[in-house]
């Protein structure tokens, strides 16, 4: 695969690049330009080349089937204007922004770019057919660009007009396709989770979160590539019921209780599952709060985090592992009473510098930046979900196989 680093004689070359500013907007405001951030660096060598840079970029949801004041109201909402703004403010230069995404405002704002300079195109998801994959929108959008650049790893695992029908054009036209640097360190960390050396063992993966159902292919992945398998969260209470513990008010998908008997009886002593959790008798304003053995959940009640012997249990597992991937967090670390799991697993990890360790985005990278643990991970995944799915399908994502 073609990096960015690796494009060459692209100085007045009209470069496509796929972004990630899925951003969290207040009143027009960002939150957090992480994201943002993340995507300098690709940017800047694209300029510093002398590309005419134009980025493409979804944020939020726009939901095309509602009525349309309500599409109308989740575009306003949703409107990129923001990010161009603050991104013209990291970069020390003007972005220009152009507020459609098709038609010939667009072609004449692509046309206007001069030399190192760049455009941010309004929300692909203002187009109904970018998750659709739709080839009318994607050569619309191919016909702008001399090369693609993907680097919105966090978009990946979906094959959209954006991540996957620009490429797949401009490849057939035999004009460049390339990964950013973001989705270069991404690719390069996350394989590693995926193909196993004898180095990296033993492998000790965690998953959390509340349902199994979300995360079965990954588990199925992880119980074939890890020595170790550590489950928390409420998802534990799954496995629970099917092995006729009791459960109180803990969340069960019954559905899938068939599922967690036969993967507990095919994991051959590999999942390792709470001894001991926290316990509320409600999510909200609990009367009572303690700590009891999971074979005595008692009625009314529902486990909210690990408790305080699985979690000696859960660090001395970790402290023998050489790798450690991460995905989901062990309670409900947003309330001060129900921390104490997640952060006994970032204390485990903290503890091991010389191992490999992966946070594999989502919560649990939500969680250890809150407690200030990033610093102590090897690498940090900006997609939860298409980190999650890289491990499922051993390394392969859409947005990223169409580019080889």
């Amino acid at each position: 695969m073609l990096t960015v680093k690796e494009l060459k004689n692209i100085e007045g070359k009209r470069v496509l690049v796929r972004v990630d500013f899925n951003v969290p907007l207040k009143g027009g405001e960002i939150r957090d330009d992480n994201r943002v951030v993340a995507a300098l660096p690709t940017i800047k060598d694209l300029l510093e080349k002398g590309a005419r840079v134009v980025l493409f970029s979804h944020l939020g949801k726009v939901k095309h089937k509602e009525a349309p004041e309500v599409v109308e109201e989740q575009k306003k909402k949703n409107n990129l204007a923001p990010v161009a703004v603050r991104l013209g403010e990291l970069l020390g230069k003007k972005v220009a922004f152009c507020p459609v995404t098709r038609g010939p405002e667009l072609e004449e704002a692509v046309a206007k770019l001069g030399n190192g300079e760049v455009l941010l195109v309004q929300n692909t998801r203002y187009e109904k057919g970018e998750e659709k994959n739709d080839p009318e929108l994607a050569k619309i959008w191919a016909s702008l660009g001399d090369a693609y650049v993907m680097d919105a790893f966090g978009s990946a695992h979906r094959a959209h007009a954006s991540t996957y029908g620009i490429p797949e054009i401009l490849k057939a036209e035999g004009k460049p396709v390339a990964v950013g640097y973001l989705v270069q360190k991404e690719v390069e960390n996350l394989s590693r989770c995926v193909k196993v050396e004898a180095k990296d063992r033993p492998y000790v993966a965690i998953l959390g979160g509340l349902k199994v159902s979300s995360k079965i292919k990954v588990i199925d992945s992880l119980l074939k590539k890890c020595d170790r398998v550590i489950i928390g969260g409420a998802m534990a209470y799954t496995f629970f019921k099917a092995m006729g513990l009791p459960t109180g008010d803990s969340p069960v998908e019954d559905d899938y209780l068939d599922y967690a008997k036969k993967c507990l009886e095919e994991a051959e002593g590999k999942i390792l599952l709470p001894i001991d959790s926290v316990v509320a008798d409600a999510f909200e304003n609990p009367t009572q709060v303690k700590v009891c053995k999971v074979n005595e959940t008692p009625a009314g009640f529902q486990g909210l985090d690990i408790g305080p012997e699985t979690r000696k249990l859960y660090a001395e597992a970790i402290a023998k592992a050489k790798m450690v991937f991460w995905n989901g967090p062990m309670g409900v670390f947003e309330q001060d009473a129900y921390q104490a799991g997640t952060l006994a697993i970032c204390e485990a990890i903290k503890a091991i510098p010389d191992a490999f360790t992966v946070c594999g985005g989502g919560d649990s990278a939500a969680a250890i930046k809150q407690f200030g643990y990033v610093k102590y991970f090897s690498h940090v995944s900006t997609g939860g979900g298409a980190s999650l799915e890289m491990i499922e399908n051993d390394g392969h994502l859409p947005g990223i196989d169409v580019l080889g």
